[in-house]
């Protein structure tokens, strides 16, 4: 079985980091990392997946799970880790979407119950920077789709309650607020629909920030253009650096900078359009030419069944391209907001 394979690749001592410089690695040390976009709590409440003993990949080139846990994030400078929480609309009008997610919040509970000085559920810009103080790991929580809300736009405040800080409007199927950017029920000329626009709304009002990853261009325009808080989008690529479906272009860049959100840059080689640093490098490039240095974040999709690029199969390479960055020009000041800084201005806007 799978869970035992994973299990089985759960190591007890610490694996080697990359190499990585003394520059590089001070820089993750003064701004620990914020990644916006991890689906690894989906593995633990399906596997049993431990998110506080190192493990090695487990497939053949570190495809889709086995990226994150506590000892890797801390070789890697990573400080915070948004959680993604999946549920899966397989069928029309399917029920226990929102039980899914409610598991997956109580298995971060569980691990976060057993080591509570090494992990930490967050919800403010305050509480990440509390966590780095103490040596802890920052856990946020973030919802990937609203077919999770089952139709209930109360919902969206129960979820807050218990630390949702992100509801991602979209994800792989059409559901109530509008369509995707791929999958089933894409419909590429229509917008948010008159319940996705309540919804932009009552996520505002609730404190949740709207996640605009995987949803069509027509919707994605039409949330920004009545946001009145900072949107995100946790893990995309960007249009600029290599054409794909799933990544954005350049109006839907400004239209978030405008809003003074932040977009993620997805680690999977599929949508970078090439393997190892220099791909990352050039989407986040793209982003700072683009609109600046407000702008860009880090939004890996770790554990979201992804290929990620050579160099970043896991949180110990973030210093790498830290460094990848450095070589190409960008100033320590860019790269402080980029790993960190803008992630805790939208928290705490």
């Amino acid at each position: 079985m799978l869970s035992e394979h994973l299990k089985a690749h759960a190591v007890t001592h610490a694996p080697t980091p990359q190499t990585a410089s003394d520059q590089a690695r001070a820089l993750h040390a003064a701004h620990p990392a914020i990644d916006l976009h991890a689906d690894t709590l989906m593995w633990t409440r399906w596997l049993g997946y431990d998110l506080h003993s190192s493990h090695e990949p487990p497939l053949w080139r570190s495809v889709f799970g086995g990226h994150v846990d506590l000892p890797r994030m801390r070789q890697g400078g990573l400080g915070a880790q948004f959680f993604s929480l999946v549920s899966l609309p397989v069928a029309k009008g399917i029920r226990g979407l929102a039980r899914v997610v409610h598991e997956q919040i109580d298995a971060l509970g569980d691990a976060i119950d057993r080591q509570p000085s090494a992990l930490r559920l967050a919800r403010t810009a305050a509480d990440v920077d509390a966590c780095a103080r103490d040596g802890a790991i920052a856990a946020l929580l973030g919802i990937e789709g609203a077919h999770a809300l089952e139709g209930d736009l109360d919902q969206v405040d129960v979820f807050a309650r218990r630390g949702v800080r992100y509801l991602g409007l979209l994800h792989f199927s059409a559901n109530e607020a509008g369509h995707p950017a791929y999958g089933h029920g894409r419909r590429d000329s229509q917008g948010l629909t008159p319940w996705g626009f309540d919804l932009v709304r009552r996520c505002e009002a609730a404190g949740v920030i709207v996640d605009l990853s995987h949803i069509n261009r027509a919707g994605f325009l039409d949330a920004c253009a009545v946001a009145t808080r900072p949107p995100i989008v946790s893990h995309t690529g960007v249009v600029g650096a290599f054409e794909h479906w799933r990544n954005i272009d350049d109006a839907q860049l400004r239209a978030v900078a405008d809003k003074g959100g932040v977009v993620g840059v997805i680690f999977d080689r599929r949508y970078l359009g090439g393997d190892g640093l220099e791909p990352v490098v050039k989407h986040l490039r793209h982003i700072l030419d683009v609109v600046g240095e407000d702008t860009p974040a880090l939004g890996s999709d770790w554990d979201g069944m992804i290929i990620p690029t050579s160099g970043l199969a896991d949180p110990r390479g973030l210093p790498s391209l830290t460094d990848a960055l450095l070589q190409a020009g960008v100033s320590e000041r860019t790269i402080a907001k980029l790993l960190r800084e803008n992630a805790l201005r939208v928290l705490a806007s």
